[in-house]
């Protein structure tokens, strides 16, 4: 029952949302209500979604300052020398826009944190989106592609969950998946070629020569409403003093480097780098003000739906359903196929992302799938091997169950209907080719 409940939340959340028949923020709030009262979880349903809140709050004070932060930065110019010099470098060309979009994303998801990726990675690649007309959702879908496959370093947190409850350590793990990790990397350069060829045949090569305002739309809600800036008559910040251009560039790197060395937590970093910034920027308190008030939209826009994550998350949990679509998942599996254990494991891991956290599927669901591959002869080790090659890698940039997702979407400025259709194929294609290669290397067999 619980089991049949928590898939049918899931169905009809994604359904609502792909089809736009309600916002994503109404849809995660009502759809996993109705169904926990359902579950009858009427008594406790209010503790349920308070503890998916108190789960997600961090993320969500980090996005908001982030948002902020990132948005100042554009308001005062500090990323227009970078994108002149990108713009030269691509020489308008939205094909090398696409693969700097995926090498950047791939160079700075080293550090195994798919927040931190998507809000470098966004915030310094959406202005040239904008410069070119490109498609939004080719960025968030180069990105998505990009962050996913990197998440298989031994750091990020689906390997790291793998290890941790197979009680085994990289070498065996993550190291006979190397090659098939290697061949997602090159999958995710074709494919950003692909989409950015798609995009030279729609829009040409740009005209460089002709005059280019980047504009500060970096932001979720200027970025849906189609605006092209901020601030009051959506005039962006004039340039003042030439030494606040080195300020912003010098506390921006420090913030990168803090994010990257992890040397406070993230929300802590984004909280007292924005302060810093608005108090230097802007001296004056009416100016301050005035900031604020002109990015509030977009930050309501982010954070409303991460805590609203939060909720729909804490409800599935609360429930007991996560744990009772584990059981039913192990238990469809017919006996003549469990040879194929590690393949359909492999090729399924992907879209559970869609229904399972990572908490739930590595904790919940792979022990018992590791276990009855042991029985059957077969290392268990290898099922971790396989769930690494799509479970919350590959899957968790475009999983409604993820707060980053938000990040992500919120940033780039497009639905989460609209990136699940636009990318999904893609990604479920970084999977199947990991998973041929990884077949084809003997990572997935004893």
């Amino acid at each position: 029952m619980l089991a049949a409940l928590g898939f049918a939340t899931i169905a009809i959340f994604l359904i609502a949302i792909m089809t736009r028949r309600v916002s994503v923020l109404v849809a995660l709030v009502l759809i996993p209500v109705v169904f926990g009262l359902l579950a009858g979880a009427g008594p406790d349903l209010g503790k349920m979604m308070l503890d998916g809140i108190v789960k997600v709050a961090p993320v969500g004070v980090m996005i908001i300052f982030a948002v902020l932060y990132f948005g100042l930065m554009l308001d005062v110019g500090l990323f227009d020398p970078m994108i002149s010099g990108l713009l030269r470098l691509a020489k308008g060309d939205p094909v090398k826009v696409a693969l700097a979009t995926a090498v950047l994303t791939m160079a700075v998801a080293l550090d195994g944190d798919g927040a931190t990726t998507f809000l470098i990675t966004v915030s310094a690649m959406l202005p040239l989106y904008q410069r070119l007309g490109m498609d939004r959702l080719v960025l968030s879908g180069i990105v998505c592609l990009g962050a996913g496959v990197m998440n298989i370093l031994p750091w990020g947190g689906p390997t790291v969950r793998a290890m941790a409850a197979l009680k085994a350590d990289a070498s065996v793990v993550f190291n006979p998946v190397v090659p098939a990790m290697v061949a997602g990397i090159c999958w995710v350069l074709f494919v950003a070629f692909m989409l950015g060829r798609r995009e030279r045949r729609r829009l040409g090569v740009a005209d460089l020569h002709q005059p280019a305002s980047v504009g500060a739309a970096a932001t979720p809600a200027s970025l849906l409403d189609q605006g092209g800036g901020v601030g009051e008559a959506g005039k962006r910040a004039e340039p003042g003093n030439p030494m606040l251009f080195w300020f912003n560039a010098a506390l921006t790197v420090a913030l990168v480097v803090g994010l990257l060395m992890g040397l406070l937590p993230l929300p802590i970093l984004f909280i007292l780098a924005f302060s810093v910034a608005l108090l230097v920027n802007y001296p004056r308190w009416e100016d301050q003000q005035k900031h604020l008030v002109s990015h509030a939209s977009s930050v309501v826009t982010v954070s409303t739906m991460i805590f609203a994550a939060g909720i729909f998350t804490g409800v599935l949990t609360g429930t007991k359903m996560i744990e009772a679509m584990a059981s039913a998942t192990v238990s469809v599996i017919p006996e003549a196929l469990a040879g194929y254990l590690p393949l359909i494991v492999a090729v399924a891991s992907m879209p559970l992302s869609l229904v399972f956290t990572p908490d739930a599927f590595y904790f919940g669901v792979m022990p018992v799938l590791a276990q009855a591959a042991g029985s059957l002869g077969l290392d268990p080790v290898v099922i971790g091997r396989a769930s690494i090659l799509g479970q919350m890698t590959t899957g968790f940039p475009l999983s409604p169950l993820t707060a980053s997702t938000f990040i992500l979407i919120g940033l780039s400025g497009v639905t989460l209907g609209d990136h699940q259709r636009f990318i999904f194929p893609w990604a479920f294609g970084t999977t199947l080719v990991m998973t041929a290669v990884a077949f084809a290397t003997g990572a997935l067999s004893s």
